[in-house]
């Protein structure tokens, strides 16, 4: 998931035990024990809370910020996290997470999974917002649209475990020949291209949810653009959406389960990406959450002595290179010079210096699961020396094969949150004093700067990459040169086959050691940069209750809160 596996239920099981053991590894480095001193200093008054309009008991209202609006809600095309936070209100899939991150019956009451393909039966009163049921007709007019060329969607790729998926995406196969049939109504038939083990957890994510045709047709273009281009069939509809400014949900009076929704309206009247901001707007009570806080806000998390909390996202950060042969961040030099002088941990400990955050070592972040154990324990990550001396030889290799007379000027790509102007100044200081390189930093817009990494108009980027499943595939995977949310356009032809070993092996030896290799190739060819993998501390009014963070599915997900009067 830009910013997002053994497919049983079993394995979303393991998942969470691995999140709670990864929060445990970070004591070892001591983060542990500031969040010990934080939770006890916001204990010792009791409860303090903001009080004001954030939380309305009354109506069953709530109150929060979004950092960006949504670039846009369809779900064929939606790659960023806040899309698909939103998407996970007011959109359900076959299957859903629920409060415990286990998968549970979405639309699909029940389902089959067998070594060549599914069988899932639809329940009855699964309804459209506008009161039509959902039918098996509506998943395979999605599915089809998604996977279709024309659709150029980034997550595609997602469908291609689907019969015949990757054939149609290339343009060799007309569309109708997907692997999914409507039996009737209610019995939605999925074929395989070869044996998975992870499908259950596929159907839960947003590329997989229903679309129906009569209205997606009616929107002439503008499916999902604006509140009223969308049908709903979650837990909530969206009932208003002013772009740059206001996204209301209300409760979904036709969702099937309405009846454990304990919340009826979340109101985001809020936008802002500085974190001051959203901290003032929790201090004068108009939201419940602030989900995310830089260094600077914790001094007065302490002071006001609110509810603080901690959870690891899954997702890891990185410095993605483009690989354009117009680019000078094409060439293998430039780019081990820059990796043999960037230290993470330096990163982390003086930059980012927040509670929770790892040093990144690899795309592999340390939470997923290998055969018996870990994945990084059991294959650990190539070790990289840091060697300025080194790195000034390889850039002088690089401009020599560049036919350059002076470092190059390279364009850095982040947001505009101040988080990532921090770390771009940082980089920009790191790589002029180390290797006398000119970083011109490009800060954007969210929505801008994805669609400058889609037209790959950048050098470096800031990049995020969280879990679309919990299997080390969907990190894998983002480095195949057939991905399209690879935006660097890395091609190599050892990774892709390693890739495809994974996809389509079902031995977990085999699978993990393909991991082994790509992992290895990413660093021996300088694909990245790790930067960290993220840990999130937020703070959150204490009536607020029920909601669920998680690695894997749409986070923050709300459709478990309710409001207590007795926190």
């Amino acid at each position: 998931m830009n910013n997002l596996k053994s497919g049983t239920r079993g394995a979303l099981t393991r998942t969470a035990s691995a999140q709670l053991i990864w929060l445990g590894l970070l004591a070892t480095i001591g983060f542990a024990v500031l969040m010990g001193l934080l939770y006890w200093a916001s204990t010792l008054t009791g409860n303090r809370t903001a009080t004001l309009d954030a939380i309305d008991a009354e109506t069953g209202t709530i109150t929060l910020l979004l950092r960006t609006e949504p670039p846009q809600l369809d779900s064929t095309r939606a790659t960023d996290s806040v899309s698909i936070s939103v998407l996970g209100h007011v959109m359900e899939g076959l299957l859903r997470f629920d409060e415990n991150n286990q998968l549970a019956p979405g639309v699909a009451e029940r389902w089959e999974i067998r070594g060549d393909g599914a069988t899932f039966w639809l329940r009855a009163d699964a309804r459209w917002s506008d009161g039509v049921p959902v039918t098996a007709h509506d998943f395979v007019f999605a599915w089809r649209t998604a996977i279709a060329p024309e659709t150029a969607s980034e997550y595609a790729f997602i469908l291609y475990p689907v019969k015949n998926g990757e054939s149609i995406n290339s343009g060799q196969l007309p569309v109708e020949s997907l692997g999914v049939r409507a039996v009737n109504d209610q019995i939605l038939e999925v074929e395989f291209e070869q044996p998975l083990a992870y499908f259950e957890e596929l159907v839960a994510f947003s590329t997989y949810h229903p679309i129906r045709e009569d209205f997606y047709h009616s929107r002439e273009g503008r499916y999902g653009a604006d509140a009223e281009d969308l049908l709903y069939n979650g837990p909530f509809e969206m009932t208003l959406w002013v772009h740059g400014a206001h996204v209301r949900l209300e409760k979904n009076p036709d969702y099937w389960g309405r009846d454990r929704i304990r919340l009826n309206v979340i109101d985001m009247p809020y936008f802002t990406t500085d974190a001051t901001s959203a901290l003032n707007l929790f201090k004068d009570g108009k939201v419940a959450v602030v989900d995310y806080l830089g260094a600077e806000q914790l001094d007065e998390v302490l002071q006001q002595r609110w509810q603080l909390k901690r959870f690891g996202d899954g997702s890891v950060w990185f410095l993605a290179f483009n690989f354009s042969p117009d680019r000078v961040t094409s060439n293998w030099h430039l780019r081990k010079a820059l990796q043999l002088v960037t230290d993470p941990g330096e990163l982390v400990n003086r930059v980012i210096k927040l509670p929770g955050n790892l040093p990144g070592e690899s795309l592999f972040p340390v939470w997923l699961q290998g055969v018996d154990t870990f994945f990084r324990q059991e294959y650990p990550v190539p070790k990289i020396t840091l060697d300025a001396d080194a790195a000034r030889n390889h850039l002088q290799l690089a401009m020599d094969e560049l036919g350059l007379d002076e470092p190059p000027s390279i364009a850095l790509l982040v947001d505009d949150s101040p988080g990532a102007a921090k770390q771009a100044e940082y980089f920009q200081s790191l790589y002029g004093t180390q290797l006398g390189l000119d970083i011109r930093i490009d800060r954007q817009i969210f929505k801008q700067r994805l669609a400058k990494m889609q037209g790959q108009d950048f050098d470096l980027a800031v990049y995020g990459w969280g879990p679309d499943f919990a299997d080390p595939l969907t990190f894998g995977e983002l480095f195949a040169s057939w991905n399209p949310n690879n935006n660097g356009r890395f091609n190599n032809e050892e990774y892709d086959e390693s890739v495809r070993l994974a996809q389509s092996s079902l031995n977990p030896q085999v699978r993990m050691e393909a991991f082994a290799r790509q992992q290895a190739i990413l660093i021996e060819e300088v694909a990245l940069i790790p930067n960290y993998e993220r840990g999130r501390v937020y703070i959150t009014d204490r009536r607020l209750q029920g909601v669920v963070r998680r690695a894997v599915g749409p986070d923050p997900d709300y459709t478990n809160a309710f409001i207590s009067a007795d926190p």
